[in-house]
């Protein structure tokens, strides 16, 4: 036989009643004898509570009692055939009386006692017992209805009342010899004294009531029917990845339930565990699903671990002191006396001198548990061999559950690394000798935040989301989220990440949807959603969301944004930038930033800030991690100049081949911008200090390309004209490069810790001659690559590799 539990949410509408009758039938019709167990329809227990609460205080309560009734009077209306319904009705409103009766005598006496609340609640699971069994019965002429307050015996400690195992188990084999091939619906929660009064079994009751009768009677197994497809890897209302774990043992099941998974409670595991019985975890909306089976043994697991399971509220207390040290029976005093007060203790850790013992109760014990301890260790706090102890609140649990750990290295390294990594401190941390647990106190902040980036960390067959803040929609960043949107597909099937751009802001409008924006429609999203931009707002909303595995994009060229870099990082989230200010300023905030980001564990990415979307950056710090001795760095690395002079060949003029570069788009609007250097200039500045030499811009010696009068032209269009002017001597130079089989090349070096950057004409032996168009070039000379440097080259300018080389970045922050 097996057993078959139903909870609130399964019998709360005429709807779900309906669910619970075909999977109750379905296995009758296929002779697995079954046990029905059901709770009271969903929100009648708080219903109850209330009304004995009303009539203690001398409250109004029929309003209450009146919505139950029709609660109730509802389903029979509905699911009872008309000339069946009268005498359900009739008991139903005997049942509601009696009821009626007993709030009145609590009302009289102003007083609602232990006794009298159990009495009350019971008839949440009498109503809803009786009336299904009677709406069964129309099907299956066996059902009958069962009040377990009749055979579950217990002492008389009401609201947690505890079983007598012996008569327990006499009267549930003497019904089930009675009641053969019978289908009986049996109330959960309830069971009764010595003298017939009604007890509850506590949290977790009618669980408890399905675990006894099974284990009574020998079921097969006990079915815990719910609203959830079984025990889940995490609280899936934080964390959306979250899935049903298809097998855990009963020591894994105990675990998750004990640190907050609320689908079973731990004591009503304990009579099926004595006896073997495997537990499953159902969802009544959708039986298809196998949901979790819970069994002596677990299985073989691809994960490290089977889940994480949390306590949202928790308070700890510190204890230190000289006094402590070698003190024997010391924490049996301590613990003795917090159990002695039913205070529950749910985390114990102790350093190893035995100086200190830290422990977490709930919020609601703490205060109390401080005036206990004052009384108890009074001598030793007035002598200072104690300290008065100290309580924090505002924390969480969080625990990782499974029995393969004790099997897998690395366990706690995986954890505090994921944690740490998204700025989590860790405020207290206790493991059991089992190795199924590790438990770790949190602020109460970052339970979300923790969840979720302990989940991405342990399932890795997951996807790993990463939540994206962009700054700048211009050329750049609009492309960018073409290229996101579409190879979204591709990084969830290939690289295993799911990019979530959650934050997008330009000068004049910010947008937030922690959902992910629709980077198909982002641009009407921002335009019509939007609020007014705000940097300073739009950073401390990204911080206040408290996302894990955040990133931070920064695709402007503004001054602006740089100056907020260092308290991105210190509230750990990693930065992807194309601009260049932050690394090419003061050298005092370059190394500030890059020990920033190391210090807390976060990425600074900039690939794009050198060689657009070319991995240049990446190639020199590879070579210096693998121990490579830089010797002479050479490049070109502005795709405007290296556009101008690779076409500035025959008959064509200076003048006009930058003419032509500002109406291709190579160009800033005023072509001095490029061709002053600058630029060049902030590229081999970050390089140098990459490759370890501390410069500032004023130690570069940039190499002018343009005579002064061109310089200092007032106007771009005095700019052209000075430039007509000049056309003798820039003629002058591509006659002698080509008089000698040469080219010319603006080209920057960084040798022996100086930068220079300067007009150069290069012949066919060197290999920058041969560059065309907008390409980018750097030469590596390194001890290894000596005698043939190494060289990279690509495009080195445009919104499409540009935008390429931020989202490589950012897809290396997800690796």
């Amino acid at each position: 036989m097996k057993v078959l539990k139903f909870g609130g949410t399964s019998v709360g509408t005429v709807a779900s009643i309906e669910k619970v009758l075909s999977i109750v039938r379905d296995s009758f019709d296929k002779d697995e004898k079954p046990l029905v167990v059901l709770s009271a329809m969903s929100g009648v227990t708080n219903l109850l509570t209330q009304m004995a609460e009303d009539a203690a205080e001398g409250k109004g309560f029929s309003e209450n009692l009146e919505i139950i009734e029709e609660k109730h009077f509802d389903v029979v209306r509905k699911l009872i055939a008309v000339k069946f319904q009268n005498p359900v009705f009739t008991k139903l409103k005997l049942m509601v009386n009696d009821l009626d009766d007993i709030l009145q005598g609590i009302a009289t006496l102003r007083e609602l006692s232990a006794q009298s609340k159990d009495l009350v609640l019971s008839f949440g699971e009498r109503f809803s017992n009786y009336m299904v069994s009677k709406i069964m019965e129309q099907y299956v002429p066996e059902s009958e209805y069962i009040n377990a307050s009749h055979y579950i015996k217990t002492d008389s400690d009401f609201g947690n009342a505890h079983i007598k195992e012996d008569l327990t188990t006499q009267l549930i084999q003497a019904l089930s010899y009675t009641h053969a091939n019978k289908l009986l619906f049996v109330t959960g929660f309830i069971g009764s004294n010595d003298k017939g009064r009604v007890t509850t079994l506590g949290r977790g009751g009618s669980d408890y009531t399905a675990a006894i009768f099974g284990s009574v009677l020998g079921a097969s197994i006990i079915e815990i029917w719910t609203d959830v497809n079984g025990m889940l890897t995490a609280d899936p209302r934080i964390v959306k990845k979250a899935f049903s774990l298809p097998i855990l043992s009963y020591t894994e099941a105990m675990e998750l339930s004990y640190f907050g998974a609320k689908v079973i409670y731990p004591p009503t595991m304990i009579p099926a565990f004595m006896k073997k019985i495997p537990i499953a975890i159902r969802n009544t909306f959708e039986p298809h699903l196998l949901g979790t089976r819970i069994q002596f043994e677990s299985d073989k697991s691809n994960y490290p671990i089977k889940g994480i399971s949390s306590i949202s509220d928790i308070s700890i207390i510190n204890l230190t002191g000289s006094g402590m040290i070698g003190k024997s029976g010391f924490s049996g005093r301590l613990f003795t006396l917090l159990a002695r007060e039913q205070i529950n203790v749910v985390l114990i850790t102790q350093s190893s001198s035995e100086h200190s013992i830290t422990f977490a109760v709930n919020p609601s014990d703490a205060t109390r548990a401080l005036t206990l301890i004052a009384a108890e260790f009074e001598l030793e706090l007035a002598a200072n061999k104690l300290v008065m102890p100290e309580v924090e609140e505002d924390l969480s649990v969080l625990a990782i559950v499974g029995e393969n750990m004790k099997r897998t290295p690395g366990m706690s390294g995986k954890l505090f690394h994921a944690l740490g990594r998204n700025g989590i401190n860790v405020r207290a941390i206790a493991q059991g000798s089992s190795e199924f647990n590790i438990s770790v106190i949190i602020s109460k902040e970052d339970l979300a935040k923790a969840l979720n980036a302990v989940h991405d960390a342990f399932f890795a067959e997951l996807k790993k989301t990463l939540y994206v803040f962009n700054l700048g929609t211009g050329n750049i960043g609009a492309t960018l989220f073409k290229q996101l949107y579409k190879q979204h597909d591709f990084l969830l099937e290939n690289n295993d990440i799911e990019i979530k751009v959650v934050g997008i802001s330009n000068s004049r409008k910010m947008l937030f949807d922690v959902s992910g924006v629709d980077l198909g429609s982002w641009e009407e999203a921002l335009e019509t959603k939007g609020e007014i931009a705000d940097l300073t707002g739009f950073i401390e909303h990204m911080k206040a969301l408290n996302l894990p595995n955040c990133v931070f994009i920064d695709n402007t060229a503004s001054k602006l944004p740089a100056t907020y870099y260092e308290d991105i990082f210190k509230s750990n989230i990693s930065i992807v930038t194309c601009n260049k200010i932050a690394n090419s300023g003061d050298y005092a905030q370059y190394q500030s930033l890059h020990e920033t980001a190391r210090k807390h564990g976060v990425d600074f990415y900039y690939e794009t800030n050198v060689g657009a979307g070319l991995p240049i950056v990446r190639v020199l710090k590879d070579l210096m991690m693998s121990g490579d001795r830089i010797l002479k760095i050479e490049a070109i690395l502005s795709g405007t100049i290296s556009y101008i002079f690779n076409n500035f060949v025959g008959d064509v003029s200076f003048y006009e081949i930058v003419k032509k570069a500002q109406e291709l788009g190579y160009t800033e609007p005023d072509p001095r911008d490029d061709l002053g250097g600058v630029d060049f200039m902030r590229k081999m500045l970050i390089l140098a200090r990459d490759a370890g030499h501390a410069i500032e811009s004023s130690d570069v010696n940039l190499g002018a390309i343009l005579p002064e009068s061109c310089l200092s032209a007032s106007s771009v269009d005095e700019f052209y004209a000075e430039l007509l002017k000049a056309e003798q001597y820039f003629n002058a130079l591509k006659d002698r490069a080509a008089a000698a089989g040469q080219v010319i090349r603006y080209i920057g070096k960084l040798e022996k810790g100086k930068v220079s950057i300067s007009l150069q004409m290069v012949d066919g032996t060197h290999p920058f001659y041969a560059l065309s168009g907008s390409d980018n070039i750097i030469s590596f000379t390194t001890e290894r690559y000596k005698e043939r440097p190494l060289v990279v080259k690509g495009p080195g300018a445009g919104a499409e590799v540009t935008a390429g080389g931020v989202f490589a970045d950012l897809v290396n922050v997800g690796a």
